[in-house]
């Protein structure tokens, strides 16, 4: 199915007011959430609904919290998010870096304790529209893990996103937004609702042989995920382990930590002016020259272009903005039945969807 943005936003915000959201947070949380399905990232997107709304029942997602500073250093913070929506308490964290890089020219925080913290390059954007570079080494906790490490077969790790942003004048910023893992945990989640397969490399079965069966990750006998580029990927997800959760969260994927079927981010974000080294208008102009260059090389056959990261998301926005977000029917059917899990009558689900 198809469903606009802004109507797709205001049934997804009733469905956390439902569940105890204030207004502004279920508004706030929905906006990410719809803003990642129109950049193209379905596995980050209205697809987490229900996922959360399970989570919200059982008790390990908290509605009502906020981002609580533990520890204030000057240009370094330690904040828990308190097992609040991650959209809230992570921009929460982030606006608070933006204002410390502003007076001090450099921000290093470490966000503890949030639930789902979503698509990560939202974040990098926020640090990147108010002028600055951003990076953010993020680990995923609470559940089993599902990434096996590079050489292994059993899952050990998550998906373990990385994000860096660079801010552009007058452009959107450059963003590189990724899994660690060959392709995101939501990504399979997309391609099993739909019957599809994933592409070559992604996952392997319980025996360790390539698949492209989304089936291994939610179906007995377990497969798992592999880690991109091989050694590359795997050693990227590696640090993100012990960066957003050994450092910050104190709260890594090894079995003594608990894993209750929940979702819960750490995140190390820094944030920095690019003034505290060569200079604002320098930076820009490499930046720009950059760019230029390689997109000058000759396209290779089966492309139309060279793209710079970030700029898939903006052409697939571009794209859904004007065609509606497409939805398969049992994501579509699994955000209906939440819905009603949580207490929203037939009457208002129909008046907000059809």
């Amino acid at each position: 199915m198809l469903i606009d943005s802004e109507k797709l936003q205001q049934f997804v915000s009733a469905i956390f007011v439902s569940g105890g959201a204030e207004f502004s947070v279920a508004q706030e949380t929905a906006k990410h959430l719809v803003l990642a399905n129109l950049k193209g990232h379905d596995s980050h997107g209205v697809g987490m609904v229900p996922t959360y709304i399970q989570n919200l029942r059982a008790g390990t997602l908290n509605p009502t919290a906020h981002a609580k500073t533990i520890r204030d250093s000057g240009s370094v913070i330690l904040i828990d998010g308190q097992f609040g929506f991650g959209q809230i308490v992570g921009k929460e964290a982030t606006d608070i870096a933006v204002t410390r890089v502003k007076e001090n020219g450099l921000a290093c925080i470490g966000l503890r304790n949030a639930h789902h913290l979503g698509r990560i390059g939202t974040y990098g954007e926020i640090a990147g529209a108010a002028g600055f570079v951003s990076m953010h080494f993020v680990n995923v906790v609470g559940h089993e893990p599902r990434v096996s490490p590079y050489a292994g077969t059993e899952a050990r790790l998550q998906t373990n996103p990385f994000c860096c942003v660079v801010p552009r004048d007058r452009n959107e910023p450059i963003v590189l937004d990724m899994a660690t893992s060959a392709i995101a945990l939501g990504k399979v989640r997309v391609a099993y609702n739909a019957k599809k397969e994933v592409p070559d490399g992604a996952l392997v079965d319980h025996e360790g042989n390539p698949t492209n069966d989304p089936r291994v990750i939610y179906e007995k006998p377990s497969g798992t995920l592999g880690p991109f580029g091989k050694h590359k990927g795997y050693g990227l997800a590696f640090m993100c382990e012990l960066l957003g959760g050994g450092l910050v969260g104190e709260w890594t994927m090894q079995p003594d930590n608990q894993r209750v079927g929940t979702i819960v981010n750490h995140m190390l974000m820094v944030v920095l002016d690019p003034d505290l080294f060569g200079g604002h208008a320098r930076f820009q102009s490499e930046v720009s020259s950059m760019i230029d260059y390689v997109q000058s090389t000759q396209v290779a056959a089966g492309h139309d272009k060279v793209r710079i990261p970030g700029e898939p998301e903006l052409e697939s926005m571009e794209d859904r903005l004007s065609n509606k977000i497409p939805i398969d029917n049992t994501s579509w059917n699994e955000i209906l039945d939440a819905a009603k899990l949580i207490g929203m009558q037939p009457k208002d689900i129909d008046r907000l969807t059809i």
